[in-house]
């Protein structure tokens, strides 16, 4: 058994990243993806507790990408996500593959090479313009959020999402809980929304496989199409690299999931799987077993693996 999508405090998930391998291990994961969204700072604390419970850490980043037109002009209603593995090439974090306590490699971070890595440091620049937006539009809406106060909810700046804006506006009483938080504000069509910077999909999947990684399209039906459109997504994504298309998602039901595995098979994609982890943000999934029901095969990481350039 293996996950392959799980998130820490230093995107938007309620854990610290070494967190997340000691849930694996205790799941019974064989390997546990860290996919923090548009960064890798958590990897090194992660791999370290990973060698530790000895899992295999694969490093991964969730990137948010624009979402796909439609054949009348219009994008599609929900939102469009990529997951991407192996993000060094030939380096996989696997038990014993730190460098020995003491040794000048132990505390370095780990490192992403390839073009990727240029735009993801855009896109963490970009969010974190957002987020200071954030504070000064939630202001204007009369509801006052110290950039202070919200960083020190994630516990990293580099972390700071929406899900710690939410949290400190249910502490301030300005909403019941996380979902009135993004109803009444946060959510994409609200008061307090500002946009992000997004890379287009296939972008993604090209750079991902110019850096040696390869690109996964997460929880497919998020974005929201029928099935015919969503077949002529993957089908384009297809011809631009991806590898595969999580199929094996923590909220699906088994239906759901065989529809996907079909449509990852007419494309010649790996079928993955992934619990989408984030701790207390989402606290009926968990690491490796995602709502009770997860069980995403090991043969998976190696159909993934073989496809790295």
């Amino acid at each position: 058994m293996i996950d392959l999508h799980t998130h820490s405090n230093f995107s938007d998930g309620s854990e610290p990243p070494e967190r997340i391998p000691e849930l694996a291990a205790a799941a019974g994961c064989r390997a546990v993806a860290l996919t923090d969204h548009d960064g890798l700072d958590g990897l090194g604390r992660a791999a370290a507790a990973a060698a530790r419970v000895g899992i295999e850490l694969v490093p991964g980043c969730e990137v948010s990408c624009r979402k796909p037109l439609g054949p009348d002009g219009t994008r599609a209603p929900g939102s469009l996500h990529v997951l991407c593995y192996f993000l060094r090439p030939g380096y996989f974090l696997r038990p014993g593959a730190l460098p020995e306590p003491g040794s000048p490699g132990r505390q370095q971070p780990v490192a992403l090479e390839g073009p990727l890595a240029e735009e993801l440091a855009h896109l963490r620049d970009d969010r974190r313009r957002r987020n200071l937006a954030l504070v000064e539009r939630l202001a204007d809406l009369g509801v006052p959020v110290g950039w202070d106060e919200v960083v020190a909810e994630a516990g990293t700046e580099a972390g700071v999402g929406r899900p710690h804006f939410a949290r400190v506006l249910v502490r301030r009483g300005a909403a019941a809980d996380i979902d009135d938080a993004f109803d009444r504000f946060l959510a994409d069509g609200r008061p307090g929304y500002v946009p992000k910077g997004r890379l287009d999909a296939g972008d993604v999947a090209r750079l991902a496989g110019n850096s040696g990684a390869v690109a996964v399209l997460a929880h497919p039906l998020s974005l929201g199409l029928e099935p015919a459109a969503l077949e002529a997504v993957v089908a384009g994504l297809a011809e631009a690299g991806l590898g595969g298309i999580e199929a094996i998602y923590g909220r699906y039901d088994p239906d759901e999931r065989r529809r996907l595995r079909r449509l990852a098979e007419r494309h010649g994609l790996v079928a993955t799987g992934g619990s989408d982890f984030h701790g207390s943000f989402k606290p009926d999934l968990a690491v490796g077993t995602g709502m009770g029901d997860l069980d995403v095969p090991d043969e998976a990481l190696e159909e993934l693996r073989a496809r790295v350039a």
